[in-house]
């Protein structure tokens, strides 16, 4: 158990027998009536996005998340096979459960794997990838009708938006929560 007061983003809550982790919070003091808390939660499982109010020092359940370090190792199918670093022992993930991640998951990257009661709840990859463009047009000087930037697809396959002088090989780091472009990566 645990208070709205100790409310903090990735924490996981038991709500109504759903687990929900909480993806932005704010303390909110109005100069009228009693302080709350607002609310953006995500439900675990069908990954459904709430916004929730709650009375400031009200008593939530929290959930037992048992976030352990594991590395990709391939995919078989529709499920991610993933190394626990520890103990080697290896689980096979649903493609469901990965959801996002697997836009930007290579082989061999070290992710962290969130459990409850031995159930899969989400991969959580770094807040930043280095991947490789496989490819992309060549950008022309002087071309701005889209601000710039051009579509190019990554080694994973999945499609961001890059600036213009980039070119197919070169590395860019990517940020995995929104899937945008952060830097070119020179070696």
């Amino acid at each position: 158990m645990a208070t709205t007061n100790d409310l903090r983003n990735g924490l996981v809550l038991n709500l109504e027998g759903q687990l929900w982790q909480v993806v932005e919070f704010q303390h909110v003091k109005p100069g009228k009536g009693p302080a709350f808390v607002r609310t953006k939660i995500k439900n675990v499982l069908s990954g459904k996005t709430v916004d929730r109010t709650f009375n400031a020092g009200l008593k939530v359940d929290t959930a037992t998340v048992d976030r352990r370090d594991m590395q990709y190792l391939y995919k078989d199918g529709n499920d991610y096979v993933f190394m626990d670093v520890k103990s080697y022992d290896q689980i096979y993930v649903p493609g469901d459960t990965v959801g996002d991640a697997a836009r930007f998951l290579l082989e061999n990257q070290d992710v962290i794997v969130a459990f409850h009661d031995e159930t899969v709840l989400f991969v959580e990859l770094p807040a930043a990838v280095v991947l490789t463009v496989s490819h992309t047009e060549p950008g022309l000087q002087g071309d701005r009708s889209n601000a710039g930037t051009k579509p190019a697809t990554l080694e994973t396959g999945a499609e961001i938006q890059v600036p213009l002088f980039l070119n197919t090989g070169d590395r860019v780091k990517v940020d995995t929560r929104s899937g945008s472009y952060i830097s070119r990566v020179t070696d």
